[in-house]
Formats: C-alpha cells, sequence, structure tokens
C-alpha cells in the first residue's frame, strides 16, 4: 500500500510539473503578445478559405513558420524573416505545419499575390511549376461552354487550356485563394528595420514560361 501512495505521489507530481512547464508557462509568456499593427483581421471570406486550407490539407505539406537566418535559408528562398507569435495573432488554431513537402506558405501572398496565378496553380500546379508534387484540385473548378454573368474565368496556359471549354472557379477555390493572398508577415518586428523585399513570381512570365 505504502508503494502504491508512492507510486501515485510522484505520478502526480510529474503531471504538475509537465502542466507548468508546457501549459501554464507558455501561456504566461504568451499572455501580453498584441497584433502587430500592419496586421489584419482576415475578413469573412478569407476565414472560409482558411477552413479550405484544414479541409484539402494543405498543412500536411506546407509550413507557416520560416526560420530565423541561423537557422536555415529561408530568408534567401524569400519565404521571409523569422516569424513571432504576435504574426498568429488571428489564427485560431495556428497552422504551423510539421513538413515541407512544398515551400513555406507563411509570405506566400506577398510574393505571389496574382488571383489568377493562385487559381491557375490550383486547376493544375504542373502548368506553372514543371515538376511539381503538389496534387490538382479540378473539383474546385466547373468547365463550361462559356462563362456567364459574374463567372470568375482562369486564365490557364493555351497548352493547358480544355478544348471549346472555360474553366470556371467555384466559390470555395476563390475562398482559398484570398486566404492565400492574405498571407503576408513581411512588415519589420522592430519598426525601425526596413527588411528587403521578396521575390515576386508574375503571373504572366509565369505563364509564358509554362506555355512554351
Amino acid at each position: 500500500m505504502e508503494s502504491e501512495y508512492k507510486l501515485l505521489s510522484g505520478a502526480m507530481v510529474t503531471l504538475a510539473l509537465a502542466t507548468a512547464t508546457l501549459v501554464m508557462l507558455p501561456y504566461m509568456q504568451l499572455s501580453d503578445v498584441q497584433a502587430p499593427a500592419e496586421l489584419k483581421p482576415y475578413t469573412g471570406q478569407q476565414l472560409r478559405g482558411r477552413e479550405v486550407y484544414i479541409s484539402m490539407g494543405c498543412v500536411y505539406c506546407h509550413s507557416q513558420q520560416p526560420r530565423s537566418q541561423s537557422q536555415a535559408p529561408d530568408f534567401q528562398r524569400g519565404w521571409g524573416r523569422a516569424s513571432v507569435a504576435g504574426d498568429y495573432y488571428y489564427d485560431h488554431p495556428h497552422l504551423l505545419g510539421t513538413m515541407r513537402t512544398g515551400p513555406d506558405l507563411l509570405n506566400i501572398g506577398a510574393r505571389q499575390p496574382s488571383v489568377d496565378w493562385n487559381l491557375g496553380h490550383l486547376y493544375e500546379p504542373r502548368a506553372y511549376t514543371p515538376g511539381s508534387t503538389m496534387p490538382a484540385f479540378p473539383f474546385m473548378f466547373t468547365l463550361k461552354d462559356k462563362a456567364e454573368e459574374g463567372d470568375v474565368v482562369v486564365k490557364l496556359p493555351p497548352s493547358y487550356q480544355p478544348d471549346g471549354k472555360v474553366v470556371v472557379a467555384r466559390p470555395e477555390a476563390l475562398d482559398l485563394v484570398q486566404y492565400l493572398i492574405s498571407l503576408n508577415r513581411t512588415y519589420p518586428i522592430d519598426p525601425g528595420v526596413d527588411l528587403p523585399e521578396l521575390p515576386q513570381a508574375p503571373a504572366q512570365a509565369a505563364s509564358e514560361g509554362a506555355a512554351q
């Protein structure tokens, strides 16, 4: 019986220490974090797109946490400065990710702000990035003989354009693209420091290169 009490007491102490270290201490450290002035709350459409991002499993292949230059060349890759807690102020839950089958996306809206490029990339990634392992999402689009009023037509490279059809983006594709474009954490953490601009991949250049 005495050993059982010791075992139970040891387990309770271990649980208390783990809770203090992994829950209470981080909570206290982050309780005063505020949103950076340049960071804006998500719009309703962007929040819907965020749910599509989660449901489509994008978080399994893309991270949203650029590392510091002392740890990895993420900044040189054009992925942005190392993220800080305030960058995720409006993210519930956060989507840091666990692996990088594809590039980090925390600043995809800064380096690729084109709606046309992002829609085309969702419809057929290899039309814009040859050799990409990203799955295509054609079910997020509709093929029509002719576009109707209000339709958003996807401008694909000629070699990927369906014969006699137009590709129209469905609402979930439009929402997802608006979420991706909102991912822009290029503002400096120190207001007195100017960060170099991230390289952008113009939609027109990408389309022309894929069409060749």
